[in-house]
C-alpha cells in the first residue's frame, strides 16, 4: 500500500499491508549460522514495539484535546449567526416603515407633477393649433397672390404641424382643419401645373422663369407624387414635337434620318441648359429624366421600324450597312449621354465595368432595339470572309518583291487575323452576348477553311492550264510552317480576347482550341514534308548499302563508303533546312523525325542485304555507330549554332539508333554451336515468332536444310519457363511489319505515308524526288487519318497495325521495351487502309495530328513544354 509520501513500502517491511513474517524471518536468518543473533533481534523488536506504543499514546492524547477545542469553536459560531440574523430582521422592519412614511409624504407632490405635465401638453397643443390656423390662413392668401417662395416655407410648416394632430382627428374642429389643408394642397398643385402649362403655351418662360422656379419649391414640399407629375408633364411637352415629326410612319422617322433624331435632341438639351435649367432644382435631374424619356420613345420607334423592315413584302432584306451605321451612331449617342450624366465617364464602351460608383444609365438605352437583328450583321461578316478565302488561295505565299526570311509568315494570315480583331472589337461594342458567340463560330469556321483550303493548298501539287504540276518550293513549305505556328498562337490569343469581352454566362461557349490543334497538325505535316526531302536525298546511299557484298567481308575496316555519302547528303540538306527554321522546337522536331526515319530505313535495308556474315554484321554495327555520332550534331550543324547539342536530343538519338544494335548483335553470332544463335535471338530480339527467327536465318544465308535443326532448337528453348512471357513478335521488327502491310490496299505515297519504313524500302521509294507524288502527299497525310499523329489512342499505350490494316493491342515485347514499342508501333501504323477513307474528315485528322505533335515536341521543351535547359533537351 502506498505511504503518505507516495512511495510503495517493501513487502518485507513491517509497515506493508502484505507483510509476511515467514519471508521476513527467512530474510533475517537466511542460514542456520545466523540463529545466534536471535536474542539480539528479539530485544530490538521489543524496543521498537515500546516506541510505537508510546507514539500511539501521545497521538491519542493530542487528538482528544483537539476535539474539545473544535466543539467549542462550532458552538461560538452558531451563537454569532443567530445574533446576526436577528439584527438583519430589525433592519428590514425599519426599512418598510420608512418607505411607508415617504409614500404618505410624497403623494400630493405626485398629483401636482401629473397636473403640471398635462397642463403643459394642453398649452403646447393649443399653441400649435393656433400656429396651424394662422399658417393656414396665411398660406391661402399667399397661394392666391402666387407668392410661391413664401408658400413653400409655410407649406412645409403646415405639413409638419398637421403631423402633430393626427391623433386628434376624432375632434370635429381638427378634422375640418385637416380637410381644409388637404384641399389647399390640391389647389396649389393644380394652380402650379396650370401656371406651367399657360407659361409654356404662351412662350412666356423667360418672363416668368423666377415664379416657376419658386413654384418648383412648392412642388418639392408637396411630395414625390407632385414632383413626378410635373416632371412627366415637362418631358411629354418637350418631346411632343419630336414624336410628331419622327413618327415611325413618317419619312423623317426612318433609319436613314437617325442622325436628325439625335441632332434634334441635342438642340433640345441646349435649349434646356440655356432657358429651363434654372427653373428646376438640380436634385430633380430634369435633363436626365428628359434624356431617359427620349431614349425610351426612340427605342420603341426603332423596334417598330426594324420589325417592319424584316417583314417587308417586296423581298428586300434589311440593309446591313445602314443597320451598322445606325447602330454605331446610336452607340456614340449613348456614350455621349453616359459621359454627361454619369459622375465619372467610363474609360471605354468596350469594357464591361466602369469606374463610376453608380451603374451605367444609358448603356443600351436605345441600342437594345438592334440586338435581335445583329445576326444579320454576323451573316454579313460570314459573307465577307467567304470571299476572302478564295482570294487568299490565289495569292502567292510570298510577295514577289520581298526576300525570304526565316521569320516570314504568309501575309494573308496577318490580314485574316487583323480582320478578326477589327470585327471582334466592333461586335463587342454592339453585343457582348449571343451575337459574339455567333461571331466566334464564324471565326472558327473560316479558320478551318484557311487551314484546309489555303495552307494545305500551298504545299500540295498545283497546276495551271497546260503546265505540269508544280512541286512546292522549300521556301513555301517553311512559310506554311511559320504561318501554321503563327495561327496556332494567335488562335489561343483570340480565344482569350473573346472570353474577356463576352458576358460571363456565355464564356464557356467560346472554344477555338480545335482550330489551334488543326494548325499544329499542318505544322507537323510540313515538318514531315521537310524530312521527306532528306529521305529522298539518301536513297542512293541505301541502294549502295543493299548492293554491298556483306557476306564476303573478311575484316572490319573504316566506315562504309555509303555512310560517308549519306552523311554528306544529310548534312547538306540539314544545313539548308535548319537555316530556314528560326524556332528551336521545329528544328528539334525535324531532327528527331529525320533520325527516326533513318533508323527505320536502316532496319528495313538490313533485311534486304542478305546474306550477311558475322564480319558484315560487325561492319554494320560500326556504320550504325558512325551515323549515331554524326546525328548527335545535326541540331547544331549550322555555323551560327556554336553550342553543344541538348542532352535530351543526344539521349533520343542514342535511343533511336540503338534499335539496330540487338539485330546486328544477333547476326554477329555464328550458327555453330546452334544453341548460341538461338539464345542470342531470345536475348536480343526476345520474341516467339517462327517467322521472325526464320528471317534471321535467311539473313545469315543458311540453307533450308540447315535451318530445320535450328528451328527445332528455337521451338524447344522458347517453350521453357524462362521464355514463356516473351511476346509473339518483337517491337524492334515493327518496320518490317509496316513494309509487309504496305503491300496491301493502302493509301501510301510520298508524304502520305509520313516516312514509314515502307516508303524507304526498295519497292516503294523512287530513285529521285518525284514531284508527281509530292503534291498530294501532304493532303493524304491528313485526309487518310495518318495514325502517326492522329490515332485516338495517342494518350495511352501505342498500338501496332496488322498487315490487314486493323489495330492490334501492344505486344509483350512492347511492354518490355516501352520506348521502342511506342516509336515502332507508331511508325508501323503510318498507312491507312483504303476502306478507312471517309471514316474521319480532314479537319478532325488535322486536329488529332496537332494534338499529338504538341505533345511530341513538348517532350523536349520550348513553347509547349519545359524549358530546353531544364529538360536537358
Amino acid at each position: 500500500m502506498p505511504q503518505a509520501n507516495g512511495t510503495v513500502p517493501n513487502p518485507s517491511s513491517l509497515d506493508s499491508a502484505e507483510y509476511n513474517p515467514i519471508d521476513h524471518l527467512n530474510a533475517i536468518f537466511p542460514h542456520p549460522s545466523t540463529l545466534s543473533s536471535i536474542s539480539k533481534t528479539s530485544s530490538a523488536l521489543s524496543k521498537h514495539q515500546d516506541e510505537i506504543d508510546r507514539e500511539i499514546t501521545t497521538l491519542g492524547q493530542h487528538q482528544s484535546t483537539s476535539d474539545v477545542q473544535s466543539v467549542q469553536s462550532i458552538q461560538a459560531a452558531k451563537s454569532d449567526l443567530a445574533e446576526l440574523f436577528s439584527k438583519v430582521g430589525d433592519v428590514r422592519a425599519r426599512a418598510l416603515q420608512t418607505e411607508e412614511a415617504i409614500t404618505e409624504m410624497t403623494a400630493d407632490i405626485k398629483r401636482l407633477d401629473n397636473t403640471k405635465r398635462n397642463l403643459t401638453l394642453s398649452m403646447t397643443a393649443l399653441k400649435r393649433l393656433q400656429m396651424l390656423t394662422t399658417a393656414y390662413e396665411q398660406l391661402r392668401g399667399l397661394s392666391s397672390s402666387r407668392q410661391y417662395r413664401d408658400c413653400a416655407q409655410l407649406l412645409q410648416a403646415v405639413i409638419q404641424l398637421m403631423a402633430h394632430f393626427k391623433s386628434y382627428r376624432s375632434i370635429d374642429q381638427i378634422a375640418t382643419l385637416s380637410r381644409n389643408v388637404s384641399d389647399l394642397q390640391r389647389e396649389l398643385l393644380e394652380q402650379i401645373c396650370e401656371d406651367f402649362e399657360v407659361t409654356f403655351a404662351k412662350a412666356e418662360v423667360a418672363q416668368r422663369r423666377g415664379m416657376l422656379a419658386e413654384a418648383c419649391l412648392v412642388m418639392d414640399a408637396l411630395g414625390d407624387n407632385a414632383r413626378s407629375r410635373l416632371i412627366t408633364w415637362y418631358c411629354n411637352t418637350q418631346l411632343r414635337e419630336y414624336r410628331q415629326v419622327f413618327r415611325s410612319t413618317e419619312e423623317a422617322g426612318s433609319l436613314d434620318n437617325i442622325s436628325r433624331r439625335y441632332a434634334w435632341f441635342r438642340r433640345m438639351l441646349k435649349t434646356y441648359d440655356d432657358e429651363h435649367a434654372v427653373m428646376f432644382p438640380a436634385h430633380w435631374r430634369m435633363n436626365e429624366m428628359l434624356a431617359n424619356a427620349f431614349c425610351e420613345g426612340t427605342r420603341e420607334d426603332f423596334r417598330n421600324i426594324l420589325s417592319k423592315s424584316v417583314r417587308r413584302a417586296d423581298g428586300h432584306s434589311l440593309d446591313v450597312d445602314l443597320l451598322l451605321s445606325c447602330l454605331q451612331e446610336t452607340l456614340e449617342f449613348e456614350h455621349t449621354l453616359e459621359r454627361r450624366f454619369s459622375n465619372t465617364s467610363r474609360a471605354s464602351i468596350d469594357t464591361f465595368s466602369s469606374d463610376s460608383e453608380r451603374a451605367p444609365v444609358f448603356s443600351q438605352a436605345i441600342s437594345e432595339a438592334f440586338e435581335p437583328y445583329l445576326s444579320v450583321w454576323v451573316e454579313a461578316q460570314d459573307k465577307k470572309l467567304s470571299t476572302l478565302i478564295p482570294q487568299y488561295r490565289q495569292q502567292p505565299p510570298k510577295p514577289p518583291d520581298e526576300d525570304f526570311s526565316p521569320q516570314m509568315v504568309i501575309p494573308s494570315s496577318i490580314e485574316l487575323f487583323s480582320f478578326y480583331r477589327l470585327t471582334l472589337a466592333q461586335c463587342a461594342k454592339l453585343s457582348p452576348g449571343p451575337r459574339l458567340v455567333e461571331l466566334s463560330k464564324v471565326f472558327a469556321k473560316y479558320l478551318d477553311q484557311y487551314a484546309q483550303e489555303v495552307l494545305l493548298f500551298y504545299v500540295s501539287e498545283r497546276s495551271s492550264g497546260q503546265t505540269p504540276s508544280k512541286t512546292p518550293l522549300l521556301e513555301d513549305t517553311v512559310l506554311v510552317l511559320n504561318t501554321a505556328d503563327y495561327c496556332f498562337n494567335t488562335c489561343t490569343q483570340l480565344e482569350e480576347k473573346i472570353k474577356n469581352r463576352i458576358d460571363e454566362s456565355a464564356r464557356s461557349s467560346i472554344d477555338l482550341q480545335s482550330q489551334a490543334d488543326a494548325f499544329m497538325g499542318i505544322a507537323s505535316a510540313t515538318v514531315r514534308a521537310l524530312v521527306r526531302r532528306a529521305e529522298v536525298d539518301v536513297e542512293p546511299s541505301w541502294r549502295e548499302m543493299r548492293n554491298t557484298g556483306w557476306s564476303k567481308m573478311e575484316s572490319v575496316g573504316d566506315q562504309s563508303s555509303w555512310v560517308g555519302e549519306m552523311l554528306r547528303r544529310i548534312k547538306g540538306r540539314c544545313e539548308e533546312i535548319l537555316g530556314m527554321l528560326h524556332k528551336q522546337q521545329y528544328a528539334r522536331a525535324f531532327c528527331d523525325n529525320l533520325v527516326d526515319s533513318i533508323a527505320n530505313a536502316f532496319i528495313v535495308n538490313i533485311f534486304q542485304c542478305k546474306p550477311i556474315s558475322e564480319v558484315g554484321a560487325e561492319q554494320m554495327l560500326l556504320d550504325s555507330y558512325v551515323l549515331k555520332k554524326d546525328f548527335e550534331q545535326l541540331l547544331t550543324i549550322n555555323p551560327s549554332a556554336n553550342t553543344a547539342p541538348p542532352a535530351g536530343y543526344v539521349k533520343r538519338v542514342n535511343r533511336t539508333m540503338s534499335r539496330t544494335d540487338p539485330i546486328l548483335k544477333t547476326l554477329q553470332v555464328r550458327p555453330s554451336p546452334p544453341e548460341a544463335l538461338v539464345q542470342a535471338y531470345l536475348i536480343h530480339i526476345a520474341d516467339k515468332s517462327d517467322t521472325n527467327f526464320r528471317k534471321f536465318l535467311d539473313l545469315k544465308g543458311l540453307r533450308k536444310q540447315d535451318q530445320s535443326h535450328l528451328m527445332e532448337l528455337f521451338q524447344a528453348h522458347r517453350a521453357s519457363p524462362r521464355n514463356e512471357n516473351l511476346p509473339q513478335s518483337s517491337a524492334l521488327l515493327a518496320p518490317l511489319a509496316a513494309t509487309n502491310a504496305s503491300a496491301g490496299p493502302t493509301i501510301a505515297s510520298g508524304i502520305g505515308s509520313l516516312s514509314g519504313a515502307a516508303t524507304l524500302s526498295t519497292s516503294n521509294l523512287p530513285a529521285r524526288f518525284d514531284p508527281s507524288v509530292f503534291g498530294n502527299a501532304i493532303m493524304n497525310a491528313a485526309r487518310d487519318g495518318v495514325d502517326r499523329f492522329g490515332t485516338p489512342n495517342l494518350g495511352g499505350t501505342p498500338v501496332a497495325q496488322t498487315p490487314s490494316g486493323a489495330m492490334s493491342p501492344p505486344t509483350q515485347s512492347q511492354q518490355q521495351h516501352p520506348q521502342a514499342g511506342h516509336e515502332q508501333a507508331a511508325r508501323a501504323s503510318f498507312e491507312i487502309p483504303a476502306a478507312a477513307l471517309g471514316a474521319t474528315n480532314l479537319n478532325e485528322n488535322l486536329r488529332n495530328i496537332g494534338k499529338f505533335f504538341k505533345r511530341d515536341i513538348g517532350g523536349f521543351g520550348g513553347r509547349f513544354g519545359r524549358a530546353v535547359e531544364e529538360s536537358g533537351g
